[in-house]
């Protein structure tokens, strides 16, 4: 991941530019982010919005398409951002789980009808989370919506 950071894609996913659905490149986000959580009084969610797309730089990457509007894809770089903090003894369960599960909602409505498979294992992780958090998964994605700045 060392090299990675020497990239220009990293940095230009980092300060700047993301795709359609982000005004703001992925530091503005996240700053964003945190701001709602305090904005609206959920501390408890600072720290998962402070970290839930640290792996966007890392694994920021350009398909075809996105050569040609000049954009970026981030796959699964929320299961990479849970990978990268999953270890971190200063970080709560509570706060990898979000980082880890907060594009599961998106992904299950993304994939119903355009690929069934990844819709099977992803509506299967979500229900077999209580219900609080599949609550608080709701209020972070909102939260990651609005910090989008759209």
């Amino acid at each position: 991941m060392t090299k990675k950071i020497m990239t220009k894609t990293f940095w230009i996913t980092l300060l700047w530019k993301q795709n359609k659905h982000h005004k703001h490149g992925v530091f503005l986000h996240t700053m964003r982010v945190a701001w709602y959580s305090i904005k609206y009084k959920n501390f408890k969610m600072l720290p998962a919005a402070l970290l839930h797309d640290i792996a966007k730089p890392f694994s920021a990457y350009q398909k075809e398409e996105d050569i040609l509007v000049g954009e970026y894809s981030f796959t699964d770089h929320e299961e990479i951002s849970y990978q990268i903090i999953k270890n971190w003894r200063f970080v709560s369960n509570y706060s990898k789980d979000l980082v880890r599960y907060h594009y599961l909602i998106r992904d299950i409505k993304k994939h119903k009808i355009k690929d069934p498979k990844r819709y099977a294992v992803k509506k299967k992780i979500w229900d077999a989370l209580d219900t609080k958090m599949q609550t608080d998964l709701e209020t972070f994605l909102l939260y990651d919506d609005l910090g989008k700045g759209q």
